[in-house]
C-alpha cells in the first residue's frame, strides 16, 4: 500500500450508515475510485467488505470500556478477534494513555508480540515521542491517526505532527486523521509518508454535508 491511498470505510451505531453492508459497498466503491487498502472496524464489516473487494485491510475494533479513553482496539481481545478473522494489518491506540484495566502500552503491545509474533501491527499515535517509543517497542508501521484528538494535542495540525514523526523514527509512517482535501493528502506524501488514510471526507456524508451547510451558511447574500 505504499505510497497509495487507503480509504476508512466505518460508520458507528449513532450514524445513518451503520450497516456491515453499506460499509462493504462504500469499501467497493473506494476500489472502484482507485483506493490500495481499506480500514474497516469489527468482524462483521471486515467479513462484508472481503466479500467485495480483495484489497489489504487494516482492521481495528473500536470499544468503549468505563475506565479508559482507549477506544481503538484497546484490549488483548480485541486483538484476538482481528487476528482470528484475518487482516493484513491490525491497528490500535498507541497513545500513552491507560488502557482498560490500567494496562500500559508497553505491556500490551508486549503481549501483542509473545501471542501473535507474525501479525503486522500499527501504532495509531497522536503525538512524537508516542511514536517513538511505538516504534521501540516494535510496532510495524506508525499512523497520525490520533493527533488532535487528545487532550495534550487539541489544535495541533496533522501535517506539522507527521513531519516531525517522520524526521524522527525509521518505520513507514500513514497519514490519517483530518486529511480531509485531496491537497493535504498529496502534501502528506510529499513530505514522505508512506500512505494515507482518508475517512470522514470520502465515507461519511453527514460531515461532507455539515461542511458545506456551514460554509454557505457564511455567504452574504445580496
Amino acid at each position: 500500500m505504499s505510497k497509495k491511498l487507503i480509504v476508512s470505510c466505518q460508520a458507528l451505531e449513532d450514524e445513518p450508515l451503520h450497516s456491515s453492508y453499506i460499509m462493504s459497498k462504500m469499501a467497493l466503491a473506494a476500489y472502484q475510485g482507485g483506493a490500495s487498502g481499506i480500514r474497516a472496524n469489527s468482524v462483521a464489516d471486515i467479513q462484508a467488505i472481503k466479500k467485495e473487494v480483495d484489497l489489504p485491510i487494516i482492521g481495528i475494533i473500536k470499544k468503549d470500556y468505563d475506565d479508559s479513553e482507549v477506544r481503538i482496539t484497546p484490549t488483548i481481545k480485541e486483538v484476538q478477534d482481528l487476528y482470528e478473522e484475518g487482516v493484513d494489518i491490525i491497528a490500535f491506540d498507541a497513545t500513552d494513555r491507560i488502557r482498560p484495566q490500567s494496562e500500559t502500552f508497553d505491556t500490551f503491545i508486549g503481549e501483542i508480540k509473545e501471542r501473535f509474533p507474525e501479525q503486522k501491527v500499527m501504532a495509531d499515535v497522536a503525538a512524537v515521542q508516542e511514536a517513538i517509543q511505538a516504534e521501540k517497542l516494535g510496532v510495524d508501521i506508525v499512523a497520525t491517526t490520533l493527533v488532535g484528538y487528545t487532550a495534550d494535542t487539541k489544535g495541533n495540525d496533522p501535517l506539522q505532527t507527521l513531519e516531525a514523526i517522520l524526521q524522527s523514527i525509521d518505520i513507514p509512517v500513514i497519514a490519517e486523521g483530518n486529511i480531509d482535501t485531496p491537497t493535504k493528502a498529496k502534501r502528506a506524501l510529499e513530505l514522505g509518508a508512506s500512505a494515507v488514510v482518508v475517512g470522514s471526507a470520502i465515507t461519511r456524508p453527514q460531515e461532507i454535508t455539515k461542511k458545506f451547510s456551514m460554509k454557505m451558511s457564511e455567504a452574504k447574500i445580496k
